[in-house]
């Protein structure tokens, strides 16, 4: 962000409580960490139950914000400090609302295209995947972190610059409506929703009502915009006529990365509709397959991409507002190349055919968007393969989990060929609410078919994954329930040997980065 104060004052309609002289200072950068505070910046005080932004405004000074946002009134001292520092203070209403308005009034200026991104799981993993790729070729700025929220959605907006051609906007969703206020000043033109699952099933009660959430992004695309849908997600015909995506002009393009993506492609074009289901999966622009996993769970597969335009495909000096020219219904070609992923996990092709759609709607070739697939690396506490002093394979899969993710990482750690025995630390899913009790119980049986010698539940919710382990044959004496983290490891470590290998997977709360943390020592 680089704005004038007089900017910044019109887009948060604030009451100017010092430093309206400095009217024409230009404002980089926002922060709401005193700690972070560079000079020049805006620094927004945010007020919080146990830390209110409030008492850390002349710290902010002192670290030389050159604006900052309130929502109560200052001290006489402090207001002095801010004039004779040349700093504006103003007012508002609520800090949180400011924030959007401001991140809406520096989306105008942006020319590069806005991609909003939301799915039930790997939202994090598939915008990394996107921002990668569209990195070989543009200028990107995308989410950081899984900052998906109402103050980190308004944070990559303020991130990007004048000069990118590409912003990659993370959305998380916890109820009706989030994303609908999210858009109201994202105005994404593309919209990519890797798959509707049962996260959030507390809040809305059933996977439509996740689904009609989800659409929220669609429902914002405009005419012209594209939508990236997962052809294999049993919701996407039901979100793409609840967005009325093809009556309203926007362009759909199907992405479809499971096992059976190559064998509907093959009926497709073959002309035989009636295997795949006129409109469905066989209508996929992108595809995977010949799908394999290694010894270490990472995917290998055929990259096939087919109605791209070959005039856009062949020119990577396109520019963003000239690419993704609708798919030409004439040109069914279909283009193919090897992928070879740094990512684990079946899962992790179908997120890779979401960013090659978004790749080469944007107008890169398709073995540039398979390159910088294979390049791309996972992020911290997301399948991330440590192996410990003593010889021990520990999969970090402990940011978070619900039932989908759960599965995917035990069928990529069924595939992994170790040494020794297999182990598994799975802890508690929250926010599943009555689906609660069936997601943990799917969960153990998935566990005891993925060929665990050893399962470690966590937590009260993970009981239930342990009784349907050994309900499917895991031996009872092989399964185990704990309370809390630090009992998870002082179970596990003394068990492992050299040649072992242990996947660590619950919901952030449960705090299994412990696990991982203790075996890794």
């Amino acid at each position: 962000m680089r704005l004038s104060v007089a900017d910044i004052a019109k887009a948060v309609s604030g009451e100017a409580l010092a430093g309206s002289e400095s009217s024409e200072r230009i404002i980089e950068g926002v922060t709401w960490d005193s700690r972070t505070v560079t000079q020049g910046c805006l620094y927004v005080a945010l007020p919080g139950e146990r830390v209110d932004g409030h008492d850390f405004v002349s710290a902010a000074l002192k670290a030389g914000a050159g604006c900052v946002l309130v929502t109560r009134m200052l001290d006489t001292a402090t207001l002095e400090e801010a004039t004779l520092r040349g700093a504006a203070v103003f007012r508002v209403r609520d800090a949180q609302d400011a924030l959007a308005s401001l991140a809406g009034a520096w989306r105008a200026r942006l020319g590069g295209r806005v991609i909003g991104l939301t799915g039930s799981s790997g939202k994090t993993t598939t915008k990394n995947l996107v921002r990668d790729v569209l990195d070989a070729s543009f200028a990107v700025t995308a989410t950081t972190g899984n900052q998906n929220n109402e103050l980190g959605v308004p944070n990559t907006l303020l991130s990007a610059r004048l000069t990118d051609q590409a912003v990659v906007v993370e959305m998380g969703m916890r109820g009706m409506g989030q994303i609908h206020e999210l858009c109201s000043f994202v105005r994404p033109d593309w919209g990519l929703v890797s798959n509707v699952g049962s996260s959030h099933m507390e809040l809305l009660g059933s996977r439509e009502n996740i689904a009609r959430a989800k659409a929220e992004l669609l429902e914002a695309l405009p005419e012209g915009g594209w939508a990236f849908l997962n052809a294999d997600c049993d919701f996407t015909a039901f979100m793409r006529s609840h967005a009325r995506l093809d009556e309203r002009g926007v362009h759909v393009a199907l992405f479809d990365g499971s096992l059976e993506a190559g064998k509907r492609m093959g009926a497709f074009v073959q002309g035989r509709e009636e295997a795949v289901g006129a409109g469905s999966a066989g209508d996929a622009l992108v595809w995977a397959e010949d799908v394999a996993l290694d010894e270490g769970g990472h995917p290998s597969f055929t990259l096939c991409a087919r109605g791209f335009s070959r005039a856009v495909l062949e020119s990577l000096s396109v520019a963003p507002s000239e690419a993704g020219e609708p798919p030409s219904p004439e040109d069914d070609t279909t283009q193919r190349v090897e992928c070879r992923l740094r990512l684990r996990g079946m899962h992790n092709v179908s997120n890779a055919c979401s960013a090659a759609a978004v790749g080469l709607a944007m107008g890169m070739p398709l073995q540039v968007v398979s390159e910088a697939l294979s390049l791309a690396v996972p992020e911290s506490g997301r399948a991330q393969v440590l192996s410990t002093a003593s010889g021990v394979t520990v999969v970090d899969d402990s940011y978070n989990a619900n039932p989908d993710s759960m599965r995917a990482s035990l069928r990529t750690f069924a595939a992994m060929e170790v040494k020794g025995k297999k182990v598994a630390v799975l802890g508690d899913m929250g926010e599943l609410g009555p689906f609660s009790e069936e997601g943990h119980r799917q969960v153990g049986v998935d566990a005891a078919q993925a060929g665990v010698e050893m399962l470690v539940c966590v937590g009260p919710l993970a009981q239930g994954i342990a009784g349907a382990a050994t309900e499917a044959g895991l031996a009872s004496e092989v399964v185990f329930c704990v309370a809390d983290a630090d009992e998870a490891l002082a179970r596990v470590k003394p068990l492992l040997c050299e040649g072992d290998a242990v996947l660590v997977k619950a919901s952030h709360s449960v705090g299994l980065e412990r696990v991982v943390e203790g075996l890794a020592s």
